[in-house]
């Protein structure tokens, strides 16, 4: 089988055009954005509302981020450094919808409002196609002009399904992660089997991104659960080389 070497670029650095002989500067430090609240991650949290989800999955989707919110240890790990989410849906082309505005993640009870903000989010949302490259596209919009500002910016997704319409998501992912953002997933395998490879090698992009799967429901909540600790705690050595097997 064919194995394909997948890299992680790394953020490009500022250059500063000087009048005269170009010279080195230092590095500047980033400075926030104007108004921007100052956070760790800001994390952009996708689920699928495509055809291939029906209204129930949809519904324990939002049922299992609520409670993973609610988990002590996440709560622990988003607050020990403070983050900004925002929870949206997609399907076909075009289609993401904000369920959860940007929400601040800075103590206990912010964290406890954002799940009680995932409970009363709109229902009913079912769309066609599964469009994972526009998906991971218009959620890398939303972090601009979003009130916050962190060095480390996140796109969680979470499909039982592949790509079957929109743009490809492989060229979308490499868009965005030269943008220094990360592209993490969560692949329910109650249909297809092989997607934490077709994730791996299409979808998950950026400095330590990576797949965590849930085989059926019952499994869900825990894989959700030691995701969100995983990608908020950082680990911080970069993963410069994954060797993926090339799905055929």
């Amino acid at each position: 089988m064919r194995r394909r070497t997948i890299l992680a670029l790394p953020a490009f650095l500022a250059g500063v055009w000087l009048a005269g002989p170009l010279r080195a500067e230092p590095k500047a430090k980033k400075a926030p954005a104007p108004g921007g609240r100052r956070v760790a991650l800001e994390l952009v949290l996708a689920v699928d509302g495509s055809a291939s989800i029906t209204d129930g999955d949809l519904e324990f989707q939002l049922q299992g981020h609520a409670a993973a919110f609610r988990d002590p240890d996440v709560s622990d790990a988003v607050t020990a450094g403070g983050a900004a989410a925002t929870l949206v849906v997609f399907s076909g082309p075009h289609s993401l919808r904000v369920l959860v505005p940007w929400t601040p993640l800075t103590s206990a009870e912010e964290v406890a409002d954002f799940a009680s903000r995932i409970d009363k989010a709109p229902r009913g949302f079912q769309g066609d196609s599964t469009a994972l490259g526009s998906a991971i596209e218009e959620s890398a919009k939303l972090f601009a002009g979003n009130g916050f500002d962190a060095e480390r910016k996140v796109i969680d997704i979470v499909s039982n399904g592949f790509s079957n319409s929109g743009p490809d998501p492989a060229g979308v992912r490499d868009r965005v992660e030269r943008q220094g953002i990360t592209i993490n997933a969560l692949a329910i395998l109650d249909e297809f089997p092989w997607l934490e490879e077709y994730y791996q090698e299409n979808v998950v992009g950026g400095m330590n991104g990576f797949v965590k799967t849930a085989m059926d429901r019952s499994s869900f909540v825990e894989a959700l659960r030691q995701k969100l600790i995983q990608e908020i705690a950082e680990v911080r050595e970069p993963r410069s080389v994954v060797a993926v097997a090339d799905f055929e």
